[in-house]
């Protein structure tokens, strides 16, 4: 039966796709988001969508396979400008491990992708050791390697070109066999001298092992210099384990003594407010706070009196939620929070719900993802083609109300290392070792 299902989902990969049926996909999801996003100007004009929708209904003039479609369609998804906004691949986690499973493989290296388009290998894929970390990629299988940046990256989503370079560093390996194939081996040409021929590898990406882990993606360090709590998702399905965890980190810096602690966002792509909330804000909130302000959504379903499907509706959050002052655990120390391009969705929220109110300091590289958050993800499955579409329901501002700076700005900017990911975290914590005190002041407003 598995290898039934498996060959079905491979031929509907396969099966031509007519340009009647592509521009039809296309005109669907311009429709969807034109109709259906609470606030499009968010992410981009009216005007620019069409215009990419023309362009890109000009390429659609022969039969494409699924791959193909979303090649040319996903060129929609850097002009959309969003994380919640974007024509996806269908079950790409699934099909990647299937590919592993049945003896595929992949690009042989994790890789970084800096501010100027360089493509750098950071490990192995999967993250284990390799001798060419830090090497430079000129060519890869005779092609200029700025340029396969630039063709990939026409095709990611993401609020700016910062956090579309760490979503496509992240999966470099699914984005190059989609546009490029995989071959058994590839052939590189390093910065500084040196060729290459690496065979590809059969490892599981780091993206996806990470996922699978909850020990990968949650982590308490509690040392004598202070505490690093490592919270990669606000997703994770057993939400009861995650607030175990917490709470046992917790109780361990509260048995160390320690006066300084880091939560570390850099990898944390949102989920739900209810996991910073009672995980991570319980702890730490001294005051009660919002989790935003000014909202506007869009009614989908009604639930409220009065309520129309497809109306819009604005308002402002009036409740607060209050602090626990009597918990046993509260943390009254220092309080950094690491950001990074990759910090986003409900990761954001939490962000600003600290730095609004004074909770603590956030850190790390800013400029990449807006600090005004859309939310509620809608998915459409585009019928012709079967790929996704996906699409925001409300957008959110930060707490304090303020539209400036339109963009996360950290308090305290620290570059990372892609070489090493504790970098960050030990300059952070030796830049702050002679801070003392409690939270900072909050922003006025909030």
């Amino acid at each position: 039966m598995a290898a039934a299902l498996a060959g079905s989902a491979a031929a509907a990969e396969e099966a031509p796709i007519s340009p009647a049926d592509l521009r039809a996909d296309l005109r669907l999801a311009v429709e969807t988001i034109e109709q259906n996003h609470p606030d499009l100007a968010h992410s981009v004009s009216k005007a620019e969508l069409e215009r990419a929708a023309r362009r890109i209904e000009r390429q659609l003039d022969r039969p494409m396979t699924r791959t193909e479609a979303w090649s040319a369609l996903a060129q929609l998804n850097p002009v959309l400008a969003g994380g919640h906004l974007f024509i996806g691949l269908p079950d790409w986690r699934q099909e990647s491990a299937r590919t592993l499973a049945e003896g595929g493989a992949f690009f042989p290296f994790e890789v970084s992708i800096d501010a100027h388009g360089a493509v750098r290998i950071a490990s192995a894929l999967g993250g284990g050791p390799t001798p060419y970390a830090g090497r430079r990629i000129r060519r890869i299988d005779g092609r200029d390697a700025g340029q396969v940046v630039r063709t990939l990256s026409a095709r990611v989503h993401g609020d700016t070109p910062a956090f579309r370079s760490a979503l496509l560093a992240q999966r470099w390996w699914l984005y190059y066999a989609k546009l490029y194939g995989a071959p058994a081996a590839f052939e590189l040409d390093l910065a500084g001298g040196g060729h290459l021929r690496v065979a590809a590898s059969r490892e599981r990406p780091a993206l996806l092992q990470d996922e699978a882990s909850f020990e990968r993606t949650f982590r308490c360090e509690v040392g004598p210099r202070g505490a690093v709590l490592t919270a990669g998702s606000f997703a994770w399905p057993d939400k009861a384990r995650y607030l175990a965890f917490t709470q046992d980190c917790f109780a361990r810096i509260a048995a160390a003594g320690a006066d300084r602690l880091v939560v570390d966002l850099r990898r944390n792509g949102g989920g739900d407010d209810d996991y910073w909330r009672e995980g991570l804000l319980l702890y730490i909130a001294g005051r009660p706070y919002r989790h935003g302000s000014h909202y506007i959504k869009r009614v989908l379903q009604p639930r409220a009196p009065g309520e129309v499907a497809g109306q819009l509706v604005s308002g402002e959050i009036e409740s607060e939620t209050p602090p626990q002052p009597a918990e046993a655990l509260r943390f009254k120390g220092q309080v950094y929070v690491l950001v990074g391009p990759q910090t986003y969705s409900s990761a954001v929220l939490f962000s600003n719900v600290v730095q609004d109110y004074g909770f603590g300091r956030v850190a790390g590289v800013g400029g990449a993802v807006r600090t005004r958050q859309s939310g509620a993800v809608q998915s459409l499955r585009l019928s012709k083609t079967g790929l996704v579409l996906f699409y925001p329901r409300f957008v959110l501002d930060r707490p304090s109300g303020a539209a400036r700076p339109a963009y996360v700005e950290p308090d305290l900017p620290i570059a990372d290392d892609p070489l090493d990911q504790r970098a960050a975290v030990d300059v952070l914590l030796k830049r702050t070792a002679s801070v003392t005190g409690g939270p900072r002041a909050p922003i006025s407003g909030a």
